[in-house]
């Protein structure tokens, strides 16, 4: 769903009779959606259930789906999208749902592969989406979505078990309502802050109320008997660490995403293009997703090993050793292939272990909620990118053909600020205490019972 509207993002004005700044709309209503709806099925999914939300996630997908696929005009595909983008949940509810449902040994290699699907999936979504939006109706990327969208619904009904609930007490609305306020005014700060001016009375005044609400909210989480987000484990070193180096990774995988596919598509005419068709572009990036899929098993066995603390360490490093080859290899697409399966490899190794570093600092009861935020620090991470590559390639220019494109040091300084921000995931998570374990004790074990579990209690009607 991330990728699936890339290939359209030029044709968007025409195809929704908007303007270029209105259609970006139909990319930040799922960003920011997804950022408001994730941590909230998480705690949602520990209360009532996590499967039950799955399956609410992909209703609200499924839906989005639909009215995106009847859409011509930009409200109802905004809407759609917002919908599409409230299903992100699924994914930190599938990872937690894992620790309570797998035997211990396989509970390593199966959160690795899951957090490696984010990636896979953009990575094979874009050449897809590419092929079907050159050769057929637009609508049909919707209504394939709506129908991928029914088989997943049930293969979960057929095929996933319905673990307990983990979590007692009630729902915090508050805590949703005052959260859910916070980052929209802080993403469509970041998102839109290009489009409307950075100093800006409407940019400046939206993180301004995020900064007010955010700290309210804070305030309310640190008082109330059932918080949202237990703010005290998300305090502790290792948990807030680990999200700190999430937002940072989550910034050097969009850059990637961001500059890629421009370099690739740009003329060669500007002596840096490659020259390539949507399509093309799509095909070359492909490999990446495959990438992510073998190396994700190599990553769980490195944590069940040394400790998902090394494999964190790993990924980070290696990002930022593909950032440094792109500086050389950007020139050709076999060069830009090479960059991208390295800097996959070292997001599947990270991407692994975050949900292992997280799972094993907190309680049964709150596995859900905090993947649930530690995937929106990976949103926040990916939003703040978009803003920074944004403003860099905007301002790092040059004419071709009568338009106005980004430079090929635009594109140098942004391989420069990936690989930066991997430098600076690896010193946090240098940071991160390491974990004691009994001897020959495996890692997927010792992370299932790291802390006392809650009781379980049934799952109750919502």
């Amino acid at each position: 769903m991330q990728t699936l509207v890339v290939p359209l993002i030029g044709e968007l004005p025409r195809l929704l009779d908007t303007t270029p700044a209105d259609a970006s709309w139909v990319i930040t209503a799922t960003l920011v959606a997804g950022a408001v709806a994730t941590p909230v099925t998480g705690r949602l999914g520990d209360l009532y259930g996590k499967r039950r939300l799955m399956l609410v996630c992909v209703l609200l997908l499924v839906a989005g789906s639909v009215v995106c696929a009847l859409s011509d005009s930009l409200l109802p595909a905004v809407a759609g999208r917002a919908l599409q983008g409230s299903s992100m949940g699924i994914i930190p509810l599938g990872i937690s749902m894992m620790r309570d449902i797998l035997p211990p040994e396989r509970v390593g290699s199966a959160i690795a592969l899951m957090s490696s699907s984010l990636g896979i999936g953009g990575a094979l979504g874009l050449p897809l989406a590419a092929v079907v939006a050159q050769n057929t109706d637009w609508h049909t990327l919707f209504w394939g979505s709506a129908g991928l969208g029914v088989v997943l619904g049930v293969f979960l009904v057929l095929f996933i078990p319905a673990a307990p609930a983990r979590a007692t007490g009630r729902f915090d609305v508050v805590g949703a309502l005052g959260l859910a306020a916070g980052l929209v005014a802080l993403l469509l700060a970041v998102t839109k802050g290009t489009d409307w001016g950075w100093g800006s009375g409407t940019t400046l005044g939206l993180l301004g109320t995020a900064v007010v609400v955010l700290l309210v909210w804070g305030v309310w989480e640190l008082r109330t008997r059932d918080p949202l987000v237990d703010l005290r484990t998300t305090a502790r070193r290792q948990v807030l660490l680990t999200n700190l180096a999430s937002v940072v990774v989550g910034f050097a995988l969009y850059a990637q995403s961001l500059i890629v596919p421009q370099l690739l598509q740009l003329p060669s005419a500007t002596g840096y293009g490659l020259g390539q068709s949507m399509v093309a572009a799509g095909l070359w990036m492909a490999p990446a997703g495959l990438v992510m899929m073998g190396v994700s098993p190599l990553g769980a066995k490195l944590s069940a090993a040394r400790g998902p603390k090394v494999s964190l360490l790993t990924g980070s490093v290696i990002i930022m050793c593909g950032y440094a080859m792109a500086l050389v290899l950007m020139g050709s697409t076999w060069g830009l292939l090479v960059f991208t399966c390295v800097s996959s490899a070292g997001i599947a190794f990270a991407y692994g272990a975050m949900p292992a570093l997280i799972m094993s600092a907190v309680p049964v009861s709150e596995t859900a909620a905090a993947n649930g935020f530690n995937a929106l620090m990976r949103s926040i991470g990916t939003s703040a990118s978009s803003a920074v590559l944004g403003v860099v390639l905007a301002h790092m220019t040059v004419s071709a053909g009568g338009f106005t494109v980004p430079s090929e040091n635009g594109f140098r300084t942004g391989f420069v600020i990936g690989g930066g921000v991997a430098l600076i995931a690896a010193l946090v998570v240098v940071a991160i205490p390491g974990r004691k374990r009994a001897a020959g004790a495996p890692l997927a074990a010792s992370a299932t019972s790291a802390t006392a579990p809650a009781t379980a209690v049934p799952e109750r009607q919502a």
